[in-house]
Parts: C-alpha cells; structure tokens; sequence
C-alpha cells in the first residue's frame, strides 16, 4: 500500500513539472506600436503638487534579423494632449524621435541609435534554463528618465528579480505571468551617469510590475509597474514620485489592400507619359506628365487607349519630374523624354498583392537616375510613397501645382485604414548638415499638414527629418542628388 502511494506521487509530481515547465524566448515578429502611459503623483519637498500624466508612443519596425537577433528602427513621440513643459509640434503632428536598437533572443536590447527611447532597456529579460510556477532568476536592465522634463536623459541600470508566476490570456493570446521587482539605486554611492543630467545627484525607490508576455512571440504584451521613488537634485530639491507606469505592445491594424489598391493605381497614374486620353482633368491632359495615360481608357487597364503597354509603368516626361530644392540653394530641374524603367521587383508588392495588380503599380529601377515624381514600395515597415515634389528654393513652401498631387495622395492614404502615417524627409548632401536636417523635417511637416487639411487627422501623423543620412543615390552627380531629394509616407502596419 505504502509503495503504491509513492508510485502515484511520483507520477504527480512528474506530471505537474511537465505542463508548468516551459522556457522564454523572444522570438520577433511582426512591426509593433510600443505605448508608455504614466501616471504618478508628484510630491515636492514633501508637499503634494499634482499629478504627472504623460503618454509616450512608438512605431518599431524590424529592419533586419540575423543570429537569433532582431533589429529595430523605431521613431517615438510624446503624445500632444498629455505633453508637459514640452514644446508643442505645429498643427498637432507629432514629430517623431529616432531610435535604434537590436534586441537579442534573451529579451536584452542593445542601443544603437539612442535619444532616450525606449525607456527600459533588456526588460523583461528572460533566463535561458527551464523553468516552472515560482522559479525565480536575476538580470541587469537599464532605465532612461528625465523625471523633470528638462530633455536631459540620464541611464540608470537596474537589477531585476523575476518569477514566473502563472499562465494565462491577454486580449485572446496566451501569455506566460511574471513578476518583477527591483529597487532604484541612483548617486554616487551607486552609479553615476556624467553624459546625463549633471543636477540629479540621487534616487531611490521600489519598483513591482507584473508583465504579461506571449507565448508566441515573447514580446512583453503589458507591463504594469508600481513606483514609489525620488530624486534629489543639486538645489537640494528632493522629488517623489508614487503611482502606476503601465506599457503596452499594440499591432497596427490590418491594410485592406482591396480598398487601397485602386488608390494606389490612381496615385502611380500620376507618373503618366501622355499621349494617353488624360481621364483625369485634376492632373492635365493628352501628353502632360499629370495625365492619367498609364492605364487608358479602355476596359483593359494595361493596354486600353494611351496605355504603356504589357506590364511595365511610365515614367514622368515633358518637364515634370518633382526634383526639390535643397539647403544648397540648387532649382528645381526636369527630365525630359525619360525612357520608361519600371520593372517588377522581388521583396515589394508581390507577396500581397497578386502579380497582375503589381504590374499596375510604379516600381522603379533602383540603378536608373530616371525616377516617377511617385513611386510605390514595400518596405518593413509597411507600403511606402516616395514622393519627388517641387518646393521653392531653401524653403518648405510647395508650388501651387504640387498641392493637386496631394489630392491622389490623401485619398490613397483614407483608403488605407485607421492606421499611422511616418511623413520623412530627405535631402541631397551639400555640407550643410544642420541646414539639410532642419529644411527635411520642414519638408514632412508642410506635406502631414497639407494632407492634414484634405481630411486625415494630424494625430495620425508622425513626421521626421532625417537630412541627408538615407541617401538613395551617390551626391557626387546632378540626377544622384535629385534622386535623394524627396519626401516619403509610409503606411504602418
């Protein structure tokens, strides 16, 4: 009797470890949203001075993955309604905030590029043993603050308790429940950070978040984390903060490519090389490079009347290429006659979109210096307008005629769903770095806020300047530089 209790506990015991025994990885996937929303009460001195609520939001898209590591190109911004002695963006778009960053199969993140986001850095870390109900393990982290808004950054590392508590669900996706609890250990007793905030000279405090991380994927879903810390700056100020900062990982929705195609073949027909029947009054007629000659008239969109013919699309001719202006004061220029180099491409529309509505759409020739003032790509990050515009000279101002275009655009953009807009602009290399940097996130803001007026909302908006450092093109030639000046919107998802 006695030995056939021991067999049964035995094969309880066996059978118990089994279903809870499990191991985390971070696995990537698809491009995500990252929101951190806080809301902490603020005591000066002792005395309470109100609540701090503020909301930090993030596209990241994979760039590449390679060795079981995954990099990230991510652009954060702080939401507008809950910014604090922040400078607002003009017209309400939000201007984004690059980062860059590889996070590796253990959950631990490496910075590459880093203007302080994301905020907690290789957390959640995960252990590479086995693990059950209550197992526990150890890891260092690193927090980013700026606890008064001053936009200096200072790094702090953390060392961090996990135990893997339960399983469960979050919105309909199964998730492993771990609790993490690490104490705030900031001064010169501890750590000091000189490329930050020289004034902060201590913090200390408690951190318990709960985290909810996918099965699937190993991205850490929801992180709730309760604080209670201060900060002691060089006026002998000292400020505490208590109250919740909660994370989410949010998916974009789904394009609805059925909708957004005929607005994609209306915006790659502005790239038409006439003599085609110019359907469309908005962008000319007969063989003006606006004219809608890339389809025809016909029922047969790829050889009706005025068409390119078979599978290929028409480039701009006849004076209207859209090159822009940049900080070097060079015009605007145009190609005429230009021979038509649009191709189908592997790693662009075609895994979506069926072959024979690919054919439909401008896809240029990375090697010709003959470029559609709009072109059509698949990217990362999601479906990408790469727009050549006409700006008046070392400004950010469009010509009159250009702000037709954007009627395609933003009608385009509307078909696309309820998703968010990165506006980014580009320019030519010519020495003048901070010019260049300043005239592109000018560029995008001008574009967000005129397609802003044709009836997006600006708060799906996020703009960014990036100068000179995308170049698509070599500078050392007219027609490479015209190439890098451009703005482009991509569609997240």
């Amino acid at each position: 009797m006695r030995k056939s209790f021991l067999v049964f506990s035995l094969l309880v015991s066996v059978s118990v470890c089994g279903v809870a025994q499990t191991q985390i990885k971070y696995n990537g996937g698809r491009n995500y949203s990252l929101v951190e929303r806080t809301d902490l009460r603020r005591y000066d001195n002792g005395k309470y001075t109100g609540l701090v609520s503020r909301e930090v939001r993030s596209f990241i898209a994979e760039t590449e993955s390679n060795d079981g590591s995954v990099l990230y190109d991510g652009n954060f911004f702080v939401d507008e309604a809950t910014k604090r002695n922040m400078v607002s963006v003009n017209d309400g778009l939000n201007e984004a905030i690059p980062s860059e960053f590889k996070i590796l199969k253990d959950g631990s993140l490496i910075m590459i590029t880093d203007n302080g986001y994301p905020s907690f850095r290789s957390f959640p870390t995960y252990t590479e043993k086995k693990i059950y109900f209550g197992d526990k393990w150890q890891a260092k982290a690193t927090r980013a603050v700026d606890p008064l808004n001053k936009g200096i950054i200072t790094k702090m590392p953390i060392y961090v308790e996990y135990c893997y508590q339960s399983d469960s669900t979050f919105e309909g996706e199964e998730v492993y429940v771990i609790i993490a609890q690490w104490a705030t250990r900031y001064g010169a007793k501890f750590y000091l950070d000189f490329g930050g905030d020289r004034d902060l000279l201590e913090a200390q405090g408690s951190h318990r978040a709960t985290i909810y991380v996918s099965k699937r994927t190993g991205n850490a879903l929801l992180i709730r984390d309760t604080v209670d810390e201060y900060f002691v700056y060089s006026d002998g100020n000292k400020i505490a903060f208590k109250g919740q900062i909660a994370q989410f990982t949010k998916f974009p929705p789904a394009i609805d490519r059925d909708k957004l195609l005929p607005s994609l073949q209306r915006v790659a027909s502005l790239n038409g090389t006439g003599g085609g029947s110019g359907r469309d009054s908005s962008y000319g007629t007969g063989s003006g490079s606006y004219g809608d000659s890339s389809y025809g008239s016909g029922k047969d969109k790829k050889g009706g009347s005025g068409s390119s013919g078979g599978t290929s699309s028409a480039v701009a001719s006849e004076g209207t290429s859209g090159m822009t202006g940049d900080a070097d004061g060079a015009n605007s220029t145009s190609q005429n006659n230009s021979e038509n180099t649009a191709k189908d491409k592997a790693n662009t529309l075609e895994e979506k979109i069926s072959p024979a509505d690919l054919a439909m759409l401008t896809l240029p020739d990375n090697n010709s210096d003959a470029l559609p003032p709009v072109t059509v790509e698949e990217t990362s990050a999601g479906i990408k307008l790469s727009l050549r515009l006409q700006f008046k000279p070392d400004s950010p101002e469009l010509l009159n005629d250009e702000k037709k275009r954007l009627d395609a655009i933003a009608e385009c953009m509307k078909a696309s769903g309820g998703g968010m807009f990165l506006v980014e602009g580009h320019t030519a290399s010519t020495g003048n770095e901070k010019g260049e940097m300043e005239l592109s996130k000018e560029r995008a803001h001008a574009i967000a806020s005129e397609l802003s007026k044709r009836g997006i909302d600006s708060s799906r908006f996020v703009v960014k300047g990036s100068g000179s450092h995308k170049p698509i093109a070599e500078n050392s030639t007219k027609a490479g530089m015209a190439r890098n000046r451009r703005v482009e919107i991509t569609i997240l998802e």
